[in-house]
């Protein structure tokens, strides 16, 4: 039964600041030849210089003006470097992912071949739709795994239940916000993320899809990768059209990393929720190392 039907989820500071966010980041994008200043960017999203900066400073953990250095060119190229010598390293020791940080705290399962074909008959998914960091988000779970992670606002209109079948059509949904409530503040903390037991990824795909995914869990947090460098990581070199395919479906956002991948020329190429939460994510995942480093 389902307990929460008449529920409303409740509703984050943070998420209502993503909004703001997300349309600052937007006009900064179009706008990043000119580097507009600080009250610029603030009357575009009709609130005061001071608070702006106070609202981006609660979300990003640091100032604008210091998190417009982690969305330039420069900055992206000179990360997509030092990733791609992680990449070769992991590589060449045969280590799963750069530090093994990865596997502290997200482990990737997949479905046996069965199962795939079975499309998830007989299998039961709890979701809860949540507020986070990025938007509103959907998060799926099955008493194997997290299934699904998919921001609401790219979703072209369609409902939880529809986009869960788009990987598990045969699959019986229950919307129990209770039992993905605690899931999702873990998610998007990285402080309790990466200090508790690891959260077990259950994924439906091919098997070259599969290579990919385990590949995207090898880029560590703040690092930026191209297309090329997953292809090389998984043996396909000439692959990278199809890997681009991959990361198009990826059924788990933020947790499988596809937001980590841009083009060679440092620009940011796609993202299946849209290239403003690519930019977003990209820039508060380098803000969040910055501060633990500095």
């Amino acid at each position: 039964m389902n307990r929460n039907s008449t529920q409303e989820t409740l509703v984050y500071p943070f998420s209502e600041d993503y909004e703001r966010i997300a349309r600052a980041i937007a006009f900064l994008r179009q706008h990043h030849l000119s580097q507009p200043d600080l009250a610029t960017v603030a009357q575009q999203v009709h609130l005061s210089e001071s608070h702006f900066q106070r609202l981006f400073t609660r979300w990003a953990g640091i100032s604008p003006k210091r998190f417009l250095q982690y969305l330039t060119v420069e900055y992206a190229k000179a990360k997509m470097a030092e990733t791609k010598n992680l990449l070769d390293l992991t590589q060449d020791v045969g280590l799963s992912s750069p530090g093994r940080l990865h596997d502290l705290f997200v482990k990737l399962e997949a479905v046996s071949p069965g199962e795939f074909k079975a499309g998830g008959a007989g299998l039961k998914i709890w979701y809860g739709i949540h507020d986070s960091p990025f938007g509103r988000a959907l998060i799926a779970t099955t008493q194997r795994g997290i299934c699904c992670l998919h921001f609401l606002d790219g979703a072209e209109g369609l409902s939880p239940e529809q986009i869960l079948r788009q990987g598990w059509q045969n699959a019986e949904p229950i919307r129990d916000e209770e039992m993905t409530r605690e899931m999702g503040d873990r998610i998007f903390n990285l402080a309790t993320l990466t200090r508790s037991q690891p959260l077990v990824l259950l994924v439906r795909g091919t098997n070259f899809q599969i290579q990919v995914w385990r590949a995207l869990l090898k880029v560590p947090l703040g690092g930026i990768a191209t297309y090329q460098n997953l292809a090389d990581a998984i043996g396909r070199p000439t692959a990278t059209r199809a890997i681009g395919n991959a990361l198009g479906n990826n059924p788990i956002g933020f947790l499988i990393p596809c937001h980590r991948v841009i083009r060679e020329s440092g620009e940011l190429g796609g993202y299946r929720w849209g290239v403003d939460r690519k930019t977003a994510l990209l820039g508060w995942e380098a803000a969040q190392v910055a501060r633990d480093e500095g």
